[in-house]
């Protein structure tokens, strides 16, 4: 658990947080020389411009603003902003852990300046909500691409359409891609898990929702957050051992996260049932893993082969586990041909 801090000094615990970041009254992380950065407003036909994201969000040009889905710490929206769809994330204060959700809103900003195809892209981010848009619960919102309405948790358990081999080793292709190269931007994302990746109309698995992330030190295996900085969010079920341990974080805690989220693309089954405590008790003290020797996905040769490497991902140690271009490497190899 945190430590307990007068709720005074929540706003400011960001630049402790992160110490890049320059925060005022009301504004953007994004600051320069005490002042809020200022992108210039533009249209985002063809996307934005490729490295841009701004620190304001216009609000008197959002239109049709619909629900789409919530989460502990915020409400995900519709909308239509400058002529292109976009999601709108806006992140509200927990009663129960005031600190946790101002952490996740700034977590949320540690990809924001990232690009690829398989992370969701980040538009613009601000504390400055108006009072009119929301109740007085709001910490920020955080404007991104539209992906589409599905993840890869309907797709796994709430849909009847197939999930063919060359299909979900796709879509784990995707996975890594992304974690790839977040890892190689020193951003570790902490919860990745089949609800975190969202999947567009081509097809395409993006992934999303950076309120657990992380960045680590370039260079070190291992890195120590603050003390501020509680990294024991994110799903039990697919939390590394060393994270439940309380122990430091480094990008192999998502190859463990990818390895259970793998193991349930194969299976469409959940990966462990009984209490929470438990399971979390028996994944660090005997190893508990999903099972895998009385699943018939696992008994075929491709089965077999996808058996080694899921073993590997959620190794209990590591060192053992391989990195997200070792694990592209080997699911290339179980691709067929085309």
């Amino acid at each position: 658990m945190p430590s307990p801090i007068p709720v005074t000094r929540l706003l400011t615990l960001a630049s402790d947080i992160y110490p890049s970041l320059e925060v005022g009254a009301c504004s953007s992380p994004l600051t320069t020389s005490g002042s809020t950065l200022q992108v210039p407003a533009q249209r985002l036909h063809g996307k934005v411009a490729s490295r841009l994201w701004s620190s304001v969000i216009m609000w008197k040009e959002l239109r049709s603003v619909q629900p789409v889905g919530s989460g502990g710490f915020g409400s995900v929206y519709k909308a239509e902003y400058l002529g292109e769809t976009v999601a709108l994330k806006k992140v509200k204060k927990s009663a129960k852990n005031q600190l946790a959700s101002r952490q996740s809103f700034w977590a949320e900003l540690n990809a924001a300046h990232l690009r690829h195809k398989n992370i969701v892209r980040i538009l613009a981010a601000t504390t400055c909500v108006p009072a009119d848009f929301e109740d007085e619960n709001r910490i920020g919102a955080v404007l991104m691409e539209f992906v589409g309405s599905r993840n890869l948790q309907q797709i796994i358990y709430g849909s009847a359409e197939p999930l063919e081999p060359n299909r979900w080793l796709r879509y784990s292709s995707d996975i890594v891609h992304g974690l790839r190269f977040l890892h190689s931007h020193s951003v570790v994302h902490l919860d990745i898990k089949p609800a975190n990746v969202l999947v567009s109309g081509e097809d395409v698995c993006k992934i999303a929702d950076f309120g657990c992330s992380v960045k680590v030190d370039r260079g070190c295996e291992v890195t120590s957050v603050s003390p501020h900085l509680s990294h024991g969010g994110g799903t039990y079920t697919h939390r590394a051992p060393e994270l439940l341990k309380g122990e430091g974080v480094s990008p192999k805690a998502d190859i463990f996260s990818f390895g259970i989220t793998l193991w349930q693309l194969i299976t469409r089954e959940q990966p462990y049932i009984g209490d929470r405590q438990h399971v979390q008790y028996a994944v660090v003290a005997y190893n508990l893993r999903p099972s895998l020797h009385d699943k018939p996905a696992f008994r075929s040769t491709l089965g077999r082969q996808c058996e080694t490497l899921v073993t590997r991902c959620w190794s209990a140690e590591t060192h053992c586990r391989p990195s997200a271009q070792d694990v592209l490497l080997h699911l290339d190899k179980l691709r067929p041909p085309s």
